[in-house]
C-alpha cells in the first residue's frame, strides 16, 4: 500500500478518530482482545469508523513498521452526505445522476470510475463501508485529480441507500451481463443511479434483486465481459446521450 497515510498503535487511532480524521479503514490483529482493543472497537463503533480483524502475517504485509497490532489506513477523500447531495441536486433544478459501485477491489480501476464520473459531471460515487478498494494516495493518482472534486458517499446499509434513492425518484439500473436488455433499450432520461460490480463476479445478488431494472452492453466477440472501468464508460455515456436528446 505505497502512498497511503497510515497510523501505528492502538492509542494513537483511537486519537484519530476522536480528532475527526477521515478513516479508510483500521486493521486489528485477529489474536488480539486486551481492555485497550476492546476500547478501540468500542470508539470506532461510536464514530462509525470502518474496521476488521486479520492475521498478524497481513498486517506485516501492509506495513513494516512497528504497529503494535492495529494499523488505520487514513482515507484521501473527505466523504459526503447522499441525502444532501439528493437535496442539492432537486434544489438546483437538477436530476441526480449516481455511480454505485460494488465491491470493486483494484485502486486503479476505481480511480478509472472516479475519472469517467467526474468528465460525465455525475454527482456522486456511493460506496459501502466494506468490500471496496481503499481510497488512497494511488486511486487518486489513477483518478487523474477526480477524486478531489467527486463527491464519494460511504453508505454502511446498501439495501437502505438503495431505497432512499427510490423514494427521491431515482432509478437505479444495474449493468450486468445476466440482463436481458440492452442499455440501449431502456429509458435513461430520468434522475438515475447506475451500479457496477466487482471485477470477478459481478453485482451482488442482493442487488441485482433491489434494482429497478437490469441492463447489459451487447458483447460480440469471444470474451463475455468488459473490464468494469470501461463498461462504466460506455454505459454513462449512453445516459448521455439519451439526456443529451431529453
Amino acid at each position: 500500500m505505497e502512498k497511503t497515510e497510515m497510523i501505528f498503535g492502538t492509542r494513537a487511532v483511537m486519537e484519530a478518530i476522536k480528532a475527526g480524521r477521515e478513516i479508510e479503514k483500521i486493521y486489528i490483529q485477529s489474536s488480539l482482545s486486551n481492555d485497550l482493543i476492546k476500547e478501540l472497537i468500542k470508539t470506532a463503533t461510536e464514530y462509525k469508523a470502518p474496521y476488521s480483524f486479520i492475521p498478524q502475517q497481513k498486517l506485516d504485509r501492509l506495513s513494516s513498521k512497528n504497529h503494535q497490532g492495529v494499523i488505520c489506513v487514513l482515507s484521501a477523500v473527505q466523504y459526503a452526505s447522499l441525502e444532501n447531495i439528493i437535496d442539492k441536486c432537486y434544489q438546483e433544478g437538477r436530476e441526480p445522476f449516481f455511480l454505485i459501485v460494488d465491491r470493486v477491489t483494484d485502486v486503479r480501476n476505481f480511480g478509472a470510475l472516479a475519472r469517467t464520473a467526474d468528465c460525465a459531471k455525475m454527482d456522486a460515487i456511493i460506496i459501502s463501508d466494506k468490500g471496496n478498494a481503499p481510497i488512497t494516495g494511488d486511486a487518486m493518482k489513477t483518478s487523474a485529480g477526480a477524486l478531489s472534486h467527486m463527491p464519494v458517499c460511504r453508505v454502511r446499509d446498501m439495501k437502505a441507500t438503495i431505497k432512499l434513492l427510490k423514494e427521491n425518484g431515482i432509478q437505479v439500473v444495474a449493468c450486468t451481463e445476466k440482463a436481458s436488455d440492452l442499455i440501449y433499450q431502456t429509458d435513461f432520461n430520468t434522475p438515475l443511479a447506475i451500479i457496477l460490480g466487482s471485477e470477478e463476479d459481478g453485482i451482488s445478488p442482493q442487488l441485482l434483486k433491489d434494482a429497478d431494472c437490469l441492463v447489459k452492453i451487447p458483447m460480440k466477440g469471444n470474451i463475455e465481459s468488459l473490464n468494469v472501468s470501461v463498461a462504466a464508460g460506455i454505459i454513462i455515456y449512453e445516459a448521455i446521450r439519451q439526456k443529451s436528446y431529453k
